[in-house]
């Protein structure tokens, strides 16, 4: 399974090209200052399987894997909170203001 990194304590995001709560669910993350991997799940078989094996047979995304925590399509916030408990170097010192908040979900600013 490719989830190996999210079984590190880090945040692992399977995604697929031109997926709009991908799109999403990356600016929210972004915003948060959230640190995490993407695996493009038409690239990396068993990340697909991966994916399938979480999403009841389905290649539905996202689908997040933080430790022993899994979510498919979450919220970003729903992630942070994850991430708090199973990932929290993951997150930053402290949360991003409004301002670079936005710029990080832009990618103009990355820190």
């Amino acid at each position: 399974m490719n989830g190996e990194a999210g079984k590190d304590g880090n945040v692992l995001v399977y995604t697929r090209p031109g997926c709009p709560f991908c799109i999403s669910l990356r600016a929210g993350l972004r915003r948060h200052g959230v640190s995490f991997e993407e695996t493009d799940i038409w690239q990396d078989e068993r990340a697909a399987a991966a994916v399938r094996e979480l999403a009841d047979g389905n290649e539905t995304v996202p689908t997040v894997v933080i430790g022993s925590w899994s979510a498919v399509n979450p919220s970003a916030e729903a992630v942070r909170e994850a991430a708090a408990t199973h990932a929290p170097a993951a997150l930053p010192e402290s949360e991003p203001g409004l301002v670079n908040g936005a710029l990080r979900a832009l990618r103009l600013r990355d820190s």
